[in-house]
């Protein structure tokens, strides 16, 4: 399921032309916020799926489950389809692509940097660019 050499490129319809700190909404952390503040905090140091369960586990209202739990949780989470990190609203909504490196580990590349600039118009070779989902229907 974790993305290789791959950009995740911000969606066609997304509203902002730099990238923004998702804000929280009624003084709770969003999913956004969630996922900003873990590749941000450890960039290249997570996959998709770890963002996916963390973020997802972070949200929940309870406390920090033991490891043994944690690692059950887990596999329950991912026994069902999940939704991949180009429906983030990360990419979708507040300009942040997302760069995964030959390991699997992703980071933030704001939409305004030389380097996704570079990636998007196909001047590094080896890494594949995929568009976010759009948040409306074409």
């Amino acid at each position: 399921m974790n993305y290789r050499d791959t950009l995740i490129a911000v969606a066609d319809d997304c509203q902002v032309s730099t990238a923004v700190v998702p804000p929280s909404r009624n003084g709770r952390k969003t999913v956004a916020t969630v996922q900003f503040e873990l590749i941000g905090d450890d960039p290249g140091g997570l996959t998709q799926e770890d963002v996916l369960f963390e973020s997802w586990l972070r949200r929940q209202e309870s406390p920090e489950p033991p490891a043994a739990e944690r690692a059950e949780l887990r596999r329950q989470f991912f026994a069902g389809p999940q939704a991949c990190l180009r429906a983030s609203p990360l990419p979708k909504k507040y300009g942040w692509g997302l760069l995964f490196d030959e390991a699997g580990r992703v980071r933030l590349c704001p939409m305004e940097s030389a380097e996704y600039k570079r990636i998007t118009r196909g001047e590094v070779p080896g890494v594949q660019v995929l568009k976010a989902m759009r948040s409306s229907r074409a």
